[in-house]
């Protein structure tokens, strides 16, 4: 069955991928790349290309299935990996399905750090990715206490979370909250609420974004996510914003590409943190604005 977005986001993958590369290329000092040098420029472009694919996609069919459009853009990829485009023998191409699943994870987390950034410029609040958090750990410049940094090198260590949120007060960098990206979270649900729920116990914001809300129909997740069920009594996580879903259902807010929602929690979380931390526990809910 042929995907009515398909042609716009194969289109839109091919462009961005080849402007990508071509600019990686081209800014190489030396005039020849070696075969690693072009695996690595070829990563990065196919990231870039999921990320951009999926951005303008969502602008310009706001209103459609984000499933959808994700599959679109997983067979574009697809089709660059292996010349392929029938959905049958697409599927038996491993080592291009692989690529996707390792690719549209780093991108989906790069699409929401820039997204992020765009909506919370000026603010002193930022999301940033879990390697420039280390960095910034590694080069002494971030001014949370040694208990919260201790804690913190231990989830960079386990590769927990893939953003964080950074408050910066007086030129000082503070990290206050955690951030997970997932593209399908379903079959993960469980792993991921767990460092969740203790990122809250430390008393971190913990929030998650989601690209396929689909799982959501079913009361279980809605109950892993709010709480207020028999086998899940507490919330799992702050918030969870997904862009697949229309309204706010108590802790689970639909998420569009200006991110208002997600800016308008994120400073709230910021204040609270800064002023109120001994009160930043699980129970802590954002406010209506």
């Amino acid at each position: 069955m042929e995907n009515k977005y398909y042609n716009f986001c194969l289109t839109t993958y091919q462009e961005e991928y080849s402007r990508c590369f071509d600019e990686l290329k081209a800014n190489h000092k030396n005039g020849s790349i070696s075969e690693k040098q072009s695996e690595e420029f070829d990563r990065e472009a196919q990231k870039s290309a999921i990320r951009i694919s999926i951005t303008k996609a969502l602008r310009k069919y706001p209103d459609e299935p984000v499933a959808e459009l994700w599959s679109a853009i997983y067979r574009a990829h697809l089709f660059r990996k292996s010349g392929i485009s029938d959905l049958e023998t697409i599927s038996k191409v491993i080592s291009a399905d692989q690529s996707w699943k390792k690719s549209s994870g780093h991108a989906f987390e790069e699409m929401v750090k820039e997204l992020a950034s765009l909506a919370l410029y000026g603010t002193g609040v930022e999301i940033i990715l879990q390697r420039d958090l280390n960095t910034l750990i590694k080069a002494n410049e971030l001014a949370n206490e040694p208990r919260d940094i201790s804690w913190l090198k231990e989830q960079i260590k386990s590769n927990i979370f893939d953003l964080y949120g950074i408050l910066t007060i007086d030129d000082k960098k503070y990290c206050f909250g955690c951030v997970q990206a997932k593209t399908s979270i379903r079959d993960r649900v469980t792993r991921d609420r767990e460092p969740s729920i203790h990122a809250m116990q430390s008393f971190f914001w913990s929030v998650v974004f989601v690209l396929d809300g689909d799982f959501l129909r079913l009361p279980k997740f809605v109950s892993m996510i709010n709480g207020g069920s028999e086998e899940f009594r507490e919330n799992g996580w702050h918030g969870m914003y997904v862009l697949s879903v229309k309204e706010t259902n108590q802790r689970i807010y639909p998420l569009n590409m200006d991110f208002e929602i997600f800016k308008n929690h994120a400073l709230q979380a910021a204040e609270q943190w800064q002023k109120r931390r001994q009160w930043f526990d699980s129970k802590w809910m954002a406010s209506d604005m």
